[in-house]
């Protein structure tokens, strides 16, 4: 079988969505930073308009809080829990990148150019909530990744510095600890009991309005990261329509019990009424092993794969004359130079139908089969290359940062 090109048949298929990781991201291009006078300017206008303070009913007067049991049930669960709900602030220094010519002083004296700074603070924000009285916050990698600073308010309005114990770029999952006792915080429920259609809740401070609350439902679950255009994330995520904006990242998402279900963490740009978190269940696993470690480690093979699609099959039939309508399985694209792949002999072509004694179909299969693995551990891969069956044994790698 004929190399097959990885951008001829991926770019062919995939759909184009441009996904939008909605905090403070480094690293990630799209991320929430923001100027410092900018966002001065922003509070003190809304600080203007609130002057008078409190919401006033027509009348001018302010209106009294109702009963607790006159609350619906998004009101309850925000006065529950709403308190465990942070804002993180993070800061970074950055090089200033100056064409050559201004490092000469000639050119700097003649058009009377003062010195320019190399340096420059960049300023980002993104959501948190408290998952232990003594401090601990989750919250996006992309949050806080690369950060010289990071301070957490809380709603009350006190605020603290934060230390990130870890953060993992690969679940998009970080933990910081602030040095306080008796916080408030916010229960975890279960991820894999999530329903489709289900009431969810989301808290977080999007675009500096802090304690923002929106609503919606699960509108899917099981979203692979292939699926919405971060294939380098081993996820699946949970889709919601409750609305999601920048600076939501790292917020929770909260179902009808005030229970946290997800991490709110990515949209998808121009698109309405598509927003997706991380399972809390995977989270919690990932912020455990960066509690105790700091780090995780991620095992890999070194493979660019694709699902044998229909639309696939087709492409692979016009552009190489490759006649599999019959077959089920995942197309290797391309292999890493020096990859665990690599050096147990798998070649662009292959077909993986089975890993060890699972057979798999879809290329989320395969991530998932290789995640739930450890560094060290040796897979069988079952394939077809070339029409052939054949049977490679596979030592997983380090994921390369």
């Amino acid at each position: 079988m004929s190399k097959a090109s990885p951008l001829g048949i991926v770019g062919r298929l995939l759909t184009g969505a441009s996904l939008f990781l909605v905090g403070a991201g480094v690293g990630f291009g799209a991320g929430y930073w923001y100027h410092p006078s900018w966002l001065f300017a922003f509070n003190q206008s809304r600080q203007e308009s609130l002057a008078g303070g409190g919401e006033s009913s027509s009348t001018g007067v302010i209106a009294p809080l109702r009963e607790n049991n006159d609350l619906n049930f998004v009101a309850r669960v925000v006065e529950r829990v709403g308190g465990g709900v942070v804002r993180i602030n993070a800061s970074r220094t950055v090089a200033t990148n100056l064409p050559p010519i201004f490092d000469d002083p000639f050119f700097r004296r003649f058009f009377n150019i003062p010195d320019l700074p190399r340096q420059q603070i960049q300023q980002g924000t993104g959501s948190g909530f408290i998952i232990s009285k003594d401090g601990i916050i989750l919250t996006n990698a992309h949050v806080v990744e690369g950060a010289d600073r990071v301070t957490v308010t809380l709603k009350d309005g006190r605020f603290f510095e934060g230390k990130v114990l870890g953060a993992d770029p690969v679940t998009d999952i970080a933990v910081v600890k602030i040095n306080d006792q008796n916080l408030p915080v916010v229960p975890l429920g279960d991820s894999d009991k999530v329903v489709i259609g289900e009431w969810v809740i989301a808290i977080g401070n999007p675009l500096g309005l802090d304690n923002t609350v929106t609503t919606g439902i699960v509108s899917a679950t099981g979203r692979s990261s292939a699926e919405i255009g971060v294939g380098d994330k081993r996820l699946d995520f949970i889709q919601t329509d409750a609305a999601i904006n920048p600076g939501n990242s790292g917020g929770p998402l909260l179902n009808a019990r005030g229970e946290v279900i997800g991490i709110n963490t990515a949209i998808i740009q121009n698109a309405q009424g598509l927003g997706f978190a991380i399972p809390i269940n995977r989270a919690k696993q990932i912020a455990d092993i960066l509690i105790a470690q700091g780090k995780v480690e991620h095992p890999y093979m070194g493979i660019q794969m694709v699902t044998l699609t229909p639309q696939v099959k087709e492409q692979l039939k016009q552009n190489k004359g490759v006649n599999l309508e019959s077959q089920e399985g995942v197309l290797v694209v391309q292999v890493v130079p020096n990859s665990p792949a690599a050096q147990a002999g798998l070649k662009p072509g292959d077909i993986i139908v089975r890993i060890d004694q699972e057979d798999v179909k879809t290329s989320s299969q395969v991530q998932k089969i290789v995640e739930s693995r450890k560094v060290g551990d040796t897979l069988t891969i079952h394939l077809l290359r070339e029409g052939q069956p054949l049977q490679i044994p596979l030592t997983l790698g380090l994921l390369p940062s």
